[in-house]
């Protein structure tokens, strides 16, 4: 049999191309395949995906392709799509979204998705929560503000949706604050899962509750690696921080962050801050709660 009826003429057309996201096994045989037969490679960053290429022996050539010229380059890339053009779009790692793809689309050119490395899905099956509904998220919000409001949309959907799995997208420096907010909104006893450095030699899962993940991080001396964070969406998991009910006192509260695995100073911290309260007011409280000494 000749490799033509194995592998006929790529159709013209606009391939989304799933690319590795550490392990460079990770990618496909039809990825390959792919990235050699196209006219050209539209790349997030051209660098990045040069050492893809290099790696497997791949010479098509690349045109950057990114938010900051996404307008300009996409009108040149759909006018060679129109021509019957054969074009690939990859991200530096994973899955790619693309403007161009919904330009295509409304213009009558054939879209290919091409599967493979996804670091969301990945880290939803190894995680140990529910897989079977998952609502993905994307990147937290940077600020504090809004990555509150993110999770407190989170916390209202679940009394009144099916239950299903949150993932968010997370950076090592801002994955302690977002881990606090997740304390404050659904409460130290909700069950979570970080996975970090995904398919890669140190890769690592994080499992259990909001507090003992938190306590796991706050012992470390830095922080590194892509993170995924997964909160499980079980309605009845929803709870204040205080535990089983929104009206327990301060002390109660700081009481069960202390259980789940949070130091005393890190415990009254999120008291206060899911209360409002300045760190001082807040430790009067939870002194006034503490048996006397003899």
């Amino acid at each position: 049999m000749d490799g033509s009826s194995e592998n006929p003429p790529l159709a013209p057309g606009l391939y989304l191309v799933a690319t590795p996201i550490g392990n460079l096994e990770d990618i496909t045989l039809r990825a390959l395949r792919i990235l050699r037969s196209v006219d050209r490679i539209a790349c997030e960053d051209t660098r990045q995906t040069a050492k893809l290429l290099g790696h497997f022996g791949i010479t098509t050539p690349t045109v950057s392709y990114h938010a900051h010229n996404e307008a300009s380059r996409a009108n040149e890339l759909l006018e060679a799509l129109q021509q019957g053009g054969r074009i690939a779009v990859v991200s530096d790692a994973g899955t790619p979204g693309s403007v161009l793809a919904r330009e295509a689309i409304d213009a009558g050119i054939d879209v290919f998705p091409i599967p493979g490395a996804n670091a969301a899905v990945s880290a939803l099956i190894a995680s140990g929560l529910p897989a079977e509904r998952f609502a993905f998220h994307g990147f937290l919000p940077s600020k504090e503000g809004a990555r509150r409001t993110a999770f407190e949309a989170v916390r209202e959907s679940l009394s009144h949706s099916e239950p299903s799995t949150h993932i968010f997208y997370e950076t090592p420096h801002r994955i302690v604050a977002a881990l606090e907010d997740v304390v404050s909104t659904f409460g130290a006893a909700h069950r979570v899962a970080l996975a970090r450095e995904l398919t890669k030699l140190h890769e690592e899962f994080l499992r259990g509750t909001a507090g003992e993940v938190l306590a796991a991080l706050q012992s470390r001396t830095s922080i590194r690696g892509e993170m995924v964070l997964l909160l499980d969406g079980t309605p009845t998991l929803a709870l204040h921080p205080a535990g089983e009910t929104a009206h327990a006192t301060l002390g109660a509260e700081v009481a069960a962050l202390i259980k789940s695995g949070l130091s005393e100073k890190d415990a009254l911290k999120q008291a206060a801050k899911s209360r409002g309260l300045g760190k001082s007011e807040a430790y009067r409280e939870w002194q006034r709660t503490q048996p006397r000494k003899r």
